[in-house]
């Protein structure tokens, strides 16, 4: 036992634990997207980015331990008056990181705290340029208002806010009760303005189809009409057609006697056959006459058949 307590109070042992602690206080590992900030006597001394890194022990300290990704915190529900003075409670998110962490660390004393601070004070003022409606028409662009008021304002801290976004946005309730009726009524008059379009609609398609009938059927009634003309121009031309070729072949059997015969025979009989039409009215008074006398007129017909009989024998 005394001979273990001799070699560990041996000046070779605690040379070696000297050097294993000198060793483990100046040799800093700083993670990946860190930075740690070093004072020597109490005074900056320099920033350590990730890697390896040495200090000198017992002098040098690590006073921040900075993280350079992105952060998020939480914006606390707030009161904000509209420009026509509207009462609303508003909270949002906020996302920022740091980017110079000797100015996040020297230039405030709490960077989170003062940017959560400065963000609430930035919403509340662009809320205060902004009726209530267009704090939900225009929440795109209000976001970004913010966004560029605080950057501009935070520039000292060594912090950049790369997006702000409301969650929510609370009038009081007669607010939203009036709201909700005015978007009832929105409703409501798109909806009849959807029946009238629908209505007009279907009277345009009424109108268009009846339309489209009448064409139709006076197209029809025309078609009809032409070919009807057609049919009676072909009729006409027929029978004048007709006409003439009886007309031809009376002409050409005129000029033989025994035409000549015939035809006035066929003027005997319709001659005959006229004057007994004309007797049989009671009004008509038929006077004596040898060129038209009923028994003269068969006379001669009766002599043209014998002749006509005799010719053929």
């Amino acid at each position: 036992m005394e001979v273990l307590l001799e070699h560990l109070i041996s000046p070779q042992v605690f040379l070696l634990i000297l050097v294993i602690v000198v060793l483990k206080v100046s040799i800093k590992f700083v993670p990946q997207n860190r930075a740690y900030l070093i004072e020597r006597f109490g005074k900056y001394q320099s920033t350590k980015e990730a890697g390896l890194n040495f200090i000198i022990p017992f002098i040098d300290r690590v006073a921040a331990d900075r993280s350079l990704k992105e952060q998020a915190v939480d914006v606390p529900e707030q009161s904000a008056i509209t420009k026509d003075n509207i009462s609303l409670h508003v909270d949002g998110v906020l996302y920022f990181r740091v980017l110079d962490p000797y100015k996040a660390t020297y230039g405030v004393d709490d960077y989170v705290f003062a940017v959560t601070q400065l963000a609430q004070t930035t919403m509340r003022s662009e809320l205060g340029k902004m009726e209530l409606d267009k704090t939900f028409e225009e929440r795109d662009m209000l976001n970004t208002n913010i966004v560029t008021s605080i950057n501009d304002a935070s520039g000292p801290w060594g912090i950049q806010v790369l997006r702000y976004e409301i969650k929510d946005i609370v009038p009081p309730n007669s607010v939203m009760e009036a709201m909700e009726a005015q978007m009832k009524a929105e409703r409501v008059k798109r909806a009849q303005i959807l029946e009238s379009e629908g209505d007009r609609q279907a009277a345009i398609n009424r109108a268009e189809g009846q339309k489209a009938s009448v064409v139709l059927a006076a197209e029809a009634d025309k078609q009809e009409q032409v070919l009807r003309a057609e049919g009676e121009a072909k009729a006409i031309i027929a029978v004048a057609e007709a006409q003439a070729e009886a007309l031809r072949k009376v002409g050409e059997a005129a000029d033989t006697s025994e035409g000549q015969k015939a035809i006035q025979l066929d003027l005997a009989t319709k001659a005959i056959e006229a004057k007994q039409a004309i007797a049989k009215e009671s009004s008509v008074v038929l006077l004596p006459d040898n060129s038209t006398d009923a028994s003269s007129l068969v006379a001669q017909a009766m002599t043209i058949i014998n002749r006509m009989n005799k010719q053929a024998e």
